[in-house]
């Protein structure tokens, strides 16, 4: 008998000591299963490779003596391509190349454009005889490049959108066209156009900086040439910015 309680006791014991030696050990944490981030699928989204601008441009820097007048306005059309960024595809780089062209409108004012001069003149015509709508055109190939933030890579088409960056471009026209003539007091003289073409007053190269804001499809944009419209010595330090809208898809 004293046998058996023995066992019984002796048993007992080295229960409670493994039981308690168990419930001492440090918990380990259970770690959750790593779960892998699934890439996103960029391949049927909106890129904006194609971007059309139309916009309000301006002369910063044009002296008193130049007188504009109605609507000044800039037309472009770029083609881009764009890269997202591998780590953050809400980023990426766009570049391509476009066609840009400002239209600037004169009022009673005569541009020498093929003048024999050593400045461009923009000559008053007001108390004389004088085209009722005279304008200067310029024409570059460009190409832009932007940085762009798309909130939601995945709906482009639907998202918010900002980017800034840059464009250099290099002239490839530059003209005036006038129409219909007629006397100070405004009596027709005859209805004709004339067109002049001459590049010689003109800086040919051009460096503009731009931005863009906006959603889905559309987005305001503004730009501002870093380098002078003409050549220097040749005119004022004019500076041309154009603020608008811009419709980009496909």
């Amino acid at each position: 008998m004293k046998k058996v309680i023995l066992f019984v006791v002796t048993t007992l014991l080295i229960t409670t000591v493994s039981f308690a030696q168990d419930s001492l050990r440090p918990l380990v944490p259970v770690q959750p299963p790593v779960r892998k981030k699934e890439p996103i699928d960029l391949s049927t989204r909106a890129n904006d490779h194609f971007l059309i601008q139309v916009g309000y441009t301006n002369w910063a820097g044009k002296p008193d003596s130049i007188t504009t007048r109605g609507f000044s306005k800039s037309i472009n059309v770029y083609f881009m391509f764009d890269f997202p960024f591998k780590s953050n595809p809400k980023l990426s780089m766009a570049f391509g190349p476009g066609i840009a062209s400002d239209n600037i409108q004169f009022s009673k004012t005569y541009v020498g454009i093929k003048e024999n001069a050593t400045t461009i003149q923009f000559t008053d015509q007001s108390d004389t005889n004088h085209f009722k709508r005279s304008k200067l055109v310029t024409t570059y190939l460009e190409a832009p490049v932007e940085f762009r933030f798309t909130a939601d890579p995945v709906n482009s088409g639907k998202s918010f959108k900002f980017a800034i960056g840059a464009k250099v471009g290099t002239m490839i026209n530059a003209h005036t066209r006038n129409k219909s003539l007629e006397t100070a007091s405004g009596q027709t003289i005859n209805d004709y156009s004339m067109k002049e073409s001459s590049k010689k007053f003109f800086n040919t190269t051009r460096l503009v900086g731009t931005a863009r804001v906006g959603m889905g499809h559309f987005s305001l944009y503004g730009s501002y040439q870093i380098t002078t419209l003409f050549k220097e010595g040749f005119a004022a330090d004019i500076r041309p910015y154009s603020i608008g809208l811009t419709l980009s898809g496909l």
